[in-house]
């Protein structure tokens, strides 16, 4: 357990906020303190719950030691006492958790990318089954898809789209998908029912807002230009397409889906933001920790995450060594959360390592 004097100044400076909200502070000292208070409130509240079954515990256990105690008493007083140990042990787990430092970016909008690799058409096919599991899993958590950006594959699928996803805590739950995802089956072109392998991938980007990422006009190259594909005669004939290069970085983000120039700008800045914030992000990462095993969810797009085998209807996430046989729930988005829920608890426990908690 969290040393009692860790806790004690916890609930001190939470102590701290709740008066200086009763103090009526200017405006943005308030709305300082009200997060503040938001943030603290759900762990003091488990501290005080975990305070009272320490001293419910001690009570009963002196009741136990109690050699006047009936028969009966103490017969109640144990099953009390297993129960409030029961109750202590999971406070003690959720209050450690709480004490991790959290994500600032969990809270964020992200911008999902999800390409084909290797197989050639297959790999299409299956960057499009992907995309449309994450569709179906947004849509379970009530959050919304736009796509920002799309090249069809040419027997279907994608060989890349782009989308902005909203909602909360987006990327709190999408941040471990960010990887190489394997597929293996019979595709649908194959004549002779063997089964191939086949690979896509998928990066996740925490939204940045202006404040985050500092980007001057200097600073950038933009070119409009013809846009290709589907679309009709209009796209053929009007230079709407927009590349813009961030010179310092050497980043190129190019938008082409709006009949608008200005609105393909304008999701092109967007996208550019997003992989901007995500370079210095992975980079402060880097700086913090060697361990490799601490990259879980950090945005390794280079490691083999997870294994899609369809003949044995198989999911297998390599990092942690989880199979499920719900093959058909999980790329239907249905199941998705179980897969999510195991990456997030197996960080929280290498977390929690690497704290000394």
């Amino acid at each position: 357990m969290i040393p009692a004097e860790k806790l004690d100044s916890l609930l001190s400076r939470f102590a701290e906020i709740e008066y200086g909200m009763t103090q009526n502070p200017d405006p943005d000292t308030y709305v300082r303190l009200s997060r503040d208070y938001s943030e603290l409130e759900p762990l003091v509240s488990k501290i005080r719950a975990f305070r009272k079954a320490e001293a419910d515990l001690a009570d009963v256990t002196a009741m136990l030691d109690d050699p006047a105690a009936d028969a009966e008493m103490r017969e109640l007083a144990a099953a009390e006492r297993e129960a409030l140990e029961e109750t202590l042990e999971a406070l003690s787990d959720d209050i450690r958790i709480g004490f991790l430092p959290r994500d600032s970016a969990d809270s964020r909008d992200v911008i999902l990318e999800v390409r084909a690799g290797t197989g050639g058409d297959e790999a299409a096919l299956f960057a499009g089954d992907l995309f449309r599991m994450y569709q179906r899993y947004a849509q379970l958590k009530g959050w919304k898809v736009e796509v920002v950006s799309a090249s069809e594959g040419e027997v279907g699928g994608y060989k890349e789209i782009i989308a902005a996803v909203t909602g909360g805590d987006v990327f709190a739950r999408l941040k471990f998908e960010s990887g190489v995802h394997r597929v293996q089956r019979v595709p649908e072109t194959e004549s002779g029912g063997r089964i191939h392998t086949s690979a896509a991938t998928v990066a996740v980007l925490p939204q940045a807002e202006e404040v985050d990422v500092t980007v001057h006009d200097s600073d950038l190259r933009i070119d409009t230009f013809r846009a290709s594909g589907a679309g009709g005669q209009h796209v053929n004939t009007t230079d709407s397409a927009v590349r813009i290069t961030h010179i310092p970085t050497g980043i190129v983000v190019a938008v082409q889906d709006e009949r608008s120039q200005h609105k393909n700008k304008a999701k092109a800045m967007q996208l550019l933001r997003a992989r901007i914030f995500d370079e210095e992000r992975a980079r402060l990462a880097s700086e913090r920790t060697e361990a490799r095993r601490l990259q879980v969810g950090s945005g390794d797009r280079s490691e083999r995450i997870r294994t899609y085998n369809f003949p044995q209807g198989r999911v297998t996430d390599h990092r942690i060594g989880l199979t499920l046989y719900k093959l058909p729930e999980v790329i239907g988005g249905e199941a998705l959360d179980e897969v999510v829920d195991a990456l997030a608890l197996d960080h929280q426990a290498t977390l929690l390592a690497a704290e000394g908690l």
